[in-house]
């Protein structure tokens, strides 16, 4: 067959393509063809091995305290910076004293009822099973106090800057006045524990 004038062809109406058929067929044959050949490999990915996790040998761990608390936990540091870790007694009728902390301290109260007074005088307590978090500085000045009848244990990680004392003694800001902060044998002390 003699290839037909494109000219001629306009004239009666019919538009030719110069590409010829099977090169319009060819993205069409491609695409099947890689469609055949990825379910080709399917059941060479299904038969794959995974990777598996590599257990630890000769690794013990014990859960010293575990605590919540309502709200969320965000730490930020500048410069070099150290983590203790300390466990803390506090004996029924003790207290911390007044004092603050240079850097951060997250703690969980393992055993007891801590109760925690801040400089506006104002009482929490944190039983058993609750932690907290201290921010650092010398307007963040609090005491703790075990006005219960068992010891408070405490589990304590310091977020300090490097060489910093674990806390600095601090003069009360007036609670110890306050009839309010009076060791709980007060009306505000009996409404903050309930």
């Amino acid at each position: 067959m003699a290839p037909m004038n494109v000219t001629a062809s306009r004239s009666r109406g019919h538009r030719r393509s110069p590409v010829s058929p099977a090169t319009r067929r060819l993205p069409k044959i491609v695409s099947v063809a890689l469609c055949v050949a990825g379910l080709g490999l399917l059941p060479a990915a299904a038969q794959a091995t995974p990777r598996q996790a590599t257990p630890g040998s000769g690794v013990s761990g014990t859960i010293l305290a575990k605590g919540t608390m309502p709200g969320s936990v965000m730490l930020k540091t500048h410069g070099p910076t150290e983590l203790v870790v300390r466990h803390i007694t506090i004996q029924p009728g003790g207290s911390t004293g007044w004092h603050y902390h240079p850097g951060t301290l997250l703690a969980v109260v393992q055993r007891g009822t801590l109760t925690h007074i801040d400089a506006d005088c104002q009482i929490v307590t944190y039983p058993a099973g609750q932690s907290l978090v201290e921010p650092s500085g010398s307007h963040h000045v609090h005491v703790g106090r075990n006005l219960g009848t068992e010891p408070v244990e405490l589990y304590v990680t310091y977020v300090n800057p490097v060489g910093s004392p674990l806390s600095v003694d601090a003069p009360d800001p007036g609670c110890d006045d306050d009839p309010g902060t009076n060791l709980g044998y007060s009306p505000r002390f009996w409404l903050a524990w309930a």
